[in-house]
């Protein structure tokens, strides 16, 4: 049965690579022949002296016939080499690069030189003084580095018996007004059921989620749909849909109808939440109706839009709807369904080709079931 040895096998390389995290870098640590002091651009000398300090570093030929299996074919890097490499990316300095890794900045350098020279393709524009720039191919190659590490941890872990248990620390983009209402729902069950994950959240406006997820700093956003159609490089599900609502003073004459329509509120002022792309949903459902808005007062605060619609400055349009019709001034407001109106999506969004890991699947799922409630609970 060759499966399952190619599989053992394959396993085994990760984890041996994966190893090598600590070993390889005091390995790569020669000070005899490689100073601190060393420049960027080291000499072919030191480069090959990193490359025999990695006793699983391989050269793949592509005209040589592979020995055995595709699947255990010998490969031109290292785990080692990519995780230096996404290090003084994110840096942007070699020498900053090896005071997170703790080892000698030529150590760094060698590493990504031997890199470039593997993959034939310069992965850093280096200008002295100014740092380190990616290259087009160095911006491809550090999203698929992250996957790669990513998934190599997740091996090493089965591989040790560890898989059972889902661990480690999971970033989350969520939009500014989703948050209160997901947030903690998330964490409750997330602490229940995987008290290993550790969620860090980063809560912003849509483009800035897009630029986060680009950029590698969350696994994946819970976003509205506003603003992710034009991104090419992202895959989105819908989760939920949040039905958009007119909310009025308690005291209001329509406060009591149950539900409206925008042109009854024609003639009042509009008290708009100012975000980007939701700033032009609400006037569009506005303008629906043959009138253009009298937006006379904005926030980029859910809850100063319903303070100041509960003091009688107006009316506002909005999705989410809190438990309570207080305000944080202590006014109360009324809610009316908003008849002919297109719903927002509610959505999680990630990396076009990116593998999430399984903690991240493990959030994922648990944010289809909030939602799910939720929808419910309508």
């Amino acid at each position: 049965m060759p499966g399952p040895y190619l599989t053992v096998f394959a396993v085994a390389g990760l984890v041996a690579a994966l190893s090598l995290r600590e070993t390889a870098g005091s390995a790569l640590l020669r000070p005899e022949d490689m100073p601190e002091n060393a420049p960027e651009d080291v000499s072919e000398a030191a480069a090959a002296e990193v490359r025999r300090a990695v006793p699983h570093k391989v050269d793949c030929d592509t005209d040589r016939p592979a020995q055995g299996s595709r699947m255990t074919a010998p490969v031109g890097f290292t785990l080692v080499q990519l995780r230096y490499f996404l290090v003084a990316a994110e840096r942007g300095s070699m020498t900053e690069a090896s005071a997170e890794l703790h080892i000698a900045q030529s150590a760094v350098s060698a590493a990504i030189h031997n890199l470039e020279r593997d993959l034939q393709a310069q992965l850093f524009i280096r200008r002295r003084g100014r740092g380190l720039t990616l290259t087009p191919a160095g911006e491809r190659l550090q999203q698929q580095a992250r996957d790669l590490l990513a998934r190599a941890r997740e091996v090493e872990r089965e591989a040790r018996g560890e898989g059972e248990t889902i661990s480690g620390p999971v970033a989350v983009g969520c939009f500014v007004t989703l948050a209160p209402y997901y947030l903690p729902h998330l964490f409750s069950e997330c602490t229940g059921r995987y008290p290993g994950i550790e969620i860090d959240v980063v809560e912003a406006e849509t483009d800035q989620l897009v630029h986060a997820l680009a950029a590698g700093r969350i696994d994946f956003a819970l976003t509205y749909h506003l603003g992710l159609s034009a991104e090419a490089d992202l895959r989105s599900e819908t989760i939920a849909r949040a039905l958009a609502y007119v909310i009025v003073p308690a005291d209001h004459p329509l406060a009591g109808q149950g539900s409206v329509e925008l042109a009854e509120l024609s003639t009042e002022p509009l008290v708009l939440l100012d975000l980007p792309h939701s700033r032009d949903y609400f006037r569009a459902l506005v303008a629906a109706t043959g009138t253009a808005p009298d937006v006379r007062y904005r926030t980029r605060s859910y809850e100063t839009v319903r303070s100041l619609v509960a003091r009688g400055l107006g009316y506002s349009v909005l999705n989410q709807r809190p438990a309570t019709s207080q305000t944080y001034g202590g006014g109360e407001i009324a809610e009316l369904q908003l008849r002919d109106a297109s719903p927002l999506e509610v959505r999680i969004a990630s990396l076009e080709g990116v593998t999430q890991t399984a903690r991240a699947r493990a959030v994922m799922d648990l944010l289809r079931e909030i939602a799910a409630a939720r929808s419910t609970e309508a």
